[in-house]
């Protein structure tokens, strides 16, 4: 079976990209057994810090490894093909180091001290910013968690995140709160252990099952004032390059469902044809369909992410292509993991078939940052604009 090229432009990617595919085999081997009992992949999350991975995108002034934009991409859309949600899952720790490197928003000590864990304790983060209330932040709601700073400068405080991706696992969250007496909405780190942090199994979705996005229930939580990092809307809203995470992995789903339809059509031949369907012209044409949308999605996505490693003054003007990216690839690869089922036919609504699984996950993409709508809102406000007099 022929694979799709790799987008590795040097010795130092490809060896990431050897590495990565060297444990999206071993995910592979455990994919189904995570998602049919719906269990959080402790064992892949062993092979990534075994791996040295969760350092990937912490500066090298930290220690990190100090990887850009597009080495992130190409790890995650290769650990995708052997399982989406630890891939997703680890895209949203990596993510956010990378996203806090790229502004400095936080206090530096702190962002030093959190570095310096992850690095020697492989310590694993991840920001909780949803609620049922207020639905995805990038809407605009402001959080119903509440925060109150105490006489002796503590913060008390009291709320429900969704969406908690990682929950089984993380030893730091990220949470937003409003603050009490003021219209200002503050972010804050809680470390796992906080008196009146946990976590509420409600996980219960037909996709991303691994990911274990289950609810994070705070009462109480009294936290010094370290634990404050910065409040909302005193800086610059900027464009979130490491967002692209998710539409790599989603393309990872698609490439892995595209694999598993040529590997069957290889090797089917059923007793009505004197050769495998791979030679029936309709099977090679829609093989054609998928590999050409593929092709496009991904030149498309690795092309933004050149841009936003070699020119970080330009960053600002990429805010609508950023967008576009998730928007086609997330499209593409429904297309194309729809089409590889074509292909395979009824085999592939089995449960435990490798498509089945593909399939659901691959429609979670829909629903991660930012959503078809907001994209095209993003689109026709840049088209308009270039038009006014």
């Amino acid at each position: 079976m022929n694979f799709l090229p790799t987008f590795a432009l040097n010795e130092m990617q490809e060896e990431l990209v050897d590495s990565a595919k060297k444990l999206s085999a071993s995910f592979e081997k455990r994919a189904s057994f995570y998602d049919q009992n719906a269990l959080f992949p402790f064992e892949n999350f062993q092979e990534i810090k075994k791996a040295g991975l969760l350092e990937l995108t912490i500066p090298k002034e930290q220690g990190g490894k100090g990887a850009g934009l597009y080495e992130f991409i190409l790890l995650q859309e290769t650990l995708a093909q052997g399982d989406a949600p630890t891939a997703l899952s680890l895209g949203w720790h990596l993510g956010v180091l990378m996203n806090l490197s790229s502004y400095q928003v936080w206090p530096k000590e702190t962002f030093n001290k959190i570095c310096t864990e992850i690095i020697t304790k492989q310590k694993i983060i991840n920001s909780a910013h949803s609620e049922a209330g207020t639905g995805s932040p990038a809407r605009g709601g402001l959080p119903e968690t509440s925060a109150r700073k105490t006489d002796n400068g503590k913060w008390i405080i009291n709320g429900r995140k969704t969406f908690t991706s990682l929950a089984p696992i993380l030893d730091y969250f990220i949470i937003s709160a409003s603050i009490e007496g003021s219209n200002q909405v503050g972010e804050f780190i809680l470390p796992r252990d906080s008196a009146g942090l946990s976590i509420v199994e409600t996980w219960n979705s037909m996709s991303m099952k691994g990911t274990r996005s289950d609810d994070l229930l705070l009462e109480n939580v009294t936290i010094s004032n370290e634990g404050f990092l910065f409040i909302r809307g005193q800086r610059e809203s900027k464009p979130q390059g490491w967002l692209l995470h998710i539409p790599a992995c989603y393309l990872g789903i698609a490439i892995a469902a595209r694999n598993e339809a040529v590997k069957f059509a290889e090797g089917y031949q059923p007793n009505s044809l004197p050769h495998p369907i791979s030679e029936v012209a309709k099977v090679r044409e829609s093989i054609g369909k998928m590999d050409i949308e593929l092709t496009a999605a991904r030149h498309f996505l690795y092309s933004v992410a050149r841009k936003w490693d070699q020119n970080p003054n330009a960053r600002n003007k990429l805010i609508g292509e950023l967008a576009s990216v998730k928007y086609i690839a997330t499209n593409t690869a429904l297309s194309v993991v729809d089409e590889a089922m074509r292909i395979v036919g009824a085999k592939s609504l089995h449960a435990e078939h490798p498509l089945g699984r593909h399939y659901r996950d691959v429609r979670a993409g829909l629903h991660n940052p930012p959503s078809d709508d907001i994209t095209l809102k993003i689109m026709a406000e840049q088209a308009l604009a270039m038009n006014e007099y």
